[in-house]
């Protein structure tokens, strides 16, 4: 029996921000907290820094000190640690809590849409995963990471839109309202483009997907082209999630809400609202770590 004094704590970091949430051990909420950016691909010392300003402003909400760590359990869901690398370089680190456990946000999401049940979730934020936990086995579509994946993603978005802001000033395509809001951002220049595009991060680009959502209300062909393509891309993702057998998909991350009317009906008759979200179900996974110590 898990011991009455115990924290549990749960960290969803992702590519956008990193938030925490801090219960008892009967899984009252204690406190939150929320910090940057906590994407370990992109950065480990950053990502890790975010991680623990997270989790400590919770502990400062429940009035807790220090000392407090070493009786907590935590679970962190980091964006970035479905790369094995990535994964085992972040369980190096030596945290203050009394146990750590490091596994991906796609996971936990999964874990809190669901409630432990079966079922799949596609992730569509500043990047885009498909995950499952099927019959005790974990199923990973996509995720790879830009330039090569995350397809659909608010970055990939932003990535989409230079590219054909490029094209426009070639003269390879129209520009439209949108490409030139897009070029404006950097004074028509492409040379601005090319040069930002070369340190930029997820999060930079997936700041001008607001932008594309926000044009293809209006009926822009460049955002309406680029939403349909996104949808397409989701949609491959459930078609795999769904051929593992998943028999139940849930959305999250940011533009979850934006991109589902983009979706395939195909796609759409397997979806569910999502019972709980990534913090609860890394919460559900520092609890089993916290019960399987204590058993």
């Amino acid at each position: 029996m898990m011991n009455p004094n115990t924290l549990l704590l749960g960290v969803d970091g992702g590519g956008t921000q990193c938030r925490a949430r801090l219960c008892t051990s009967s899984g009252v909420m204690l406190g939150a907290g929320a910090a940057g950016p906590a994407n370990i691909r992109s950065g480990l010392r950053d990502a890790l820094a975010a991680v623990m300003e997270a989790a400590w402003r919770s502990f400062q909400g429940a009035g807790l000190s220090s000392a407090d760590l070493r009786r907590t359990v935590a679970c962190l869901a980091l964006a970035g640690a479905s790369e094995p690398s990535h994964r085992a370089a972040a369980q190096k680190h030596v945290f203050p809590f009394a146990r750590t456990i490091i596994t991906t946000d796609a996971q936990a999401a999964c874990m809190g849409a669901h409630r432990g049940r079966d079922g799949g979730i596609i992730v569509v934020g500043t990047g885009s995963i498909g995950w499952a936990e099927l019959a005790g086995r974990q199923y990973r579509v996509g995720g790879w990471g830009l330039p090569i994946s995350d397809e659909g993603s608010g970055a990939w978005l932003g990535c989409e839109v230079l590219r054909r802001a490029l094209w426009a000033h070639d003269g390879r395509i129209s520009w439209t309202g949108l490409l030139r809001r897009a070029s404006a951002q950097f004074q028509g220049d492409p040379h601005a483009v090319v040069r930002w595009t070369s340190s930029a991060s997820p999060r930079d680009f997936g700041a001008f997907a607001p932008l594309v959502i926000e044009h293809a209300r209006n009926g822009d062909t460049v955002a309406l082209e680029l939403m349909n393509l996104a949808g397409g891309h989701i949609d491959a993702l459930a078609a795999r999630l769904i051929g593992f057998g998943a028999p139940r998909l849930a959305l999250a991350g940011g533009l979850a809400a934006s991109i589902e009317p983009w979706l395939s009906p195909a796609t759409r008759k397997y979806l569910v609202s999502p019972a709980g979200d990534a913090l609860d179900g890394a919460l559900q996974l520092a609890r089993a770590a916290a019960e399987a110590v204590a058993a």
